[in-house]
């Protein structure tokens, strides 16, 4: 399994490897001690899947608080994401910075997002499906989200304003700045 650190420690790409011949492919793409051994040791309680129909659907910038913050192990099944996690735990070093990955099918990495930090994604490519595993259950309550385009974290997303597809929702998060502190570092 490889392993690259991001810009943020605690976000990483993990690329499991892949083993092919002229059936196809095999590849053990998690594995609980072998990801514990690189520093997730989390017990995954649900896994999420979306299907994007277009180039530019861009989902987030979303988190949970509380008990049930989540943590977030995701992967690209078809097609491919610009996928970015930004700390907002207060008084960490890297508060407000993010770490960023290109994730697609094809080059079968996965990103890990720890509790603490907003989560989200750009679709590259239409019909781009991605999966997660998350270590909290969803919780509409805890649930809260900042602005995808917030100035003040000036994210360089790989499409313009005039192509982000954003739910209702997306559309109206605050901006950080305008937020409480849900997490200490």
């Amino acid at each position: 399994m490889k392993v690259e650190r991001l810009s943020i420690p605690e976000v990483f790409v993990v690329t499991p490897p892949k083993y092919g011949d002229a059936r196809g492919f095999f590849s053990e793409i998690y594995n609980a001690a072998a990801f514990a051994g690189v520093g997730i040791d989390q017990a995954f309680v649900q896994d999420n899947q979306s299907l994007s129909s277009q180039r530019g659907v861009l989902r987030g910038l979303h988190c949970q608080i509380g008990p049930n913050t989540q943590g977030k192990l995701v992967r690209v099944l078809r097609g491919s994401i610009w996928d970015v996690a930004v700390d907002i735990r207060r008084g960490s070093p890297t508060y407000g910075q993010y770490a960023a990955a290109l994730l697609s099918a094809e080059n079968w990495s996965q990103i890990w997002v720890p509790g603490g930090f907003l989560h989200g994604f750009c679709t590259l490519e239409p019909d781009t499906e991605v999966v997660y595993k998350v270590t909290a259950p969803y919780d509409k309550a805890a649930e809260r989200g900042v602005i995808w385009n917030d100035p003040d974290l000036a994210l360089p997303w790989p499409i313009s304003a005039d192509e982000a597809v954003l739910s209702d929702k997306d559309k109206v998060l605050p901006r950080l700045s305008d937020c409480d502190a849900w997490y200490h570092a």
